[in-house]
């Protein structure tokens, strides 16, 4: 890992595999979904090393410590090595995630009907015209 002092924020969060790519984290940035030391930041934003990041991406939030730069996109292994999650960050996800999949069980109509054919179809649209 290259330690470097300082890092745009898009290319921080691009490399720790938080956005699939810096685009999409630019986007996320300018959308106030990422603050910087509680503050709301531009995709330019030079990041250091101890600044605490808050990050918003599909219902979740993580709370977290920059630990270490890297300039390129490693595995994800080696991504989660860049910072460090706080305590009631990574349980409140937990339970978020948990409460995601329990609402997915329960509201899950996939497989449970199938489409109608063309038949079916036909008495449906003669049904609906009277």
């Amino acid at each position: 890992m290259v330690e470097l002092e300082a890092i745009r924020l898009d290319k921080w969060l691009w490399a720790a595999r938080f956005f699939k790519t810096r685009n999409l984290a630019a986007e996320a940035i300018s959308g106030g979904k990422v603050h910087v030391n509680g503050q709301r930041s531009k995709p330019g934003k030079e990041v250091k090393i101890g600044a605490e990041l808050s990050v918003s991406k599909d219902s979740y939030r993580w709370e977290i410590v920059i630990i270490a730069i890297n300039g390129q996109r490693r595995s994800a292994k080696e991504a989660v090595l860049l910072y460090q999650e706080s305590a009631e960050s990574l349980a409140k996800r937990e339970l978020q995630i948990i409460h995601n999949r329990e609402q997915r069980e329960l509201f899950d109509f996939s497989g449970r009907e199938h489409k109608p054919n063309k038949k079916e179809r036909r008495l449906i649209h003669q049904f609906k015209q009277g």
